[in-house]
């Protein structure tokens, strides 16, 4: 059974900053691509960072020089390093693996970024 866990959500004062990292199991995960995207309330899901399979990233333009995406294959893990954390990056986190035709997403962790 595949499964991706995100962990490392929280609430946050503007300009900290929290990790996040997602566990995948049941898959072989060196195979596919990984992405972190955000949903803010009332909004569509968005992609904000995404590494290859052979480790080459993606930043969408909001984040670019605060967040960084990595990931560890051995372990299976992907991280978003996440700095300068600002109000709108409120939302919630989704981590999501795809290769060929298949897509998986975890259950998603809750980022408030609140005074």
């Amino acid at each position: 059974q595949v499964q991706l866990v995100e962990s490392g959500g929280g609430l946050v004062q503007p300009g900290g900053s929290l990790r996040l990292s997602c566990a995948a199991s049941g898959m072989l995960f060196n195979f596919y691509d990984a992405g972190w995207y955000h949903q803010a309330p009332g909004k569509q899901r968005e992609l904000i960072a995404r590494i290859s399979k052979l480790g080459i990233t993606y930043h969408a333009e909001p984040i670019k020089g605060r967040f960084t995406i990595s990931r560890d294959n051995a372990k299976n893990v992907v991280d978003l390093a996440m700095n300068s954390l600002k109000p709108e990056d409120t939302a919630v986190y989704y981590c999501n693996a795809q290769g060929g035709s298949f897509s998986y997403w975890g259950q998603g962790t809750q980022v408030t970024v609140s005074s």
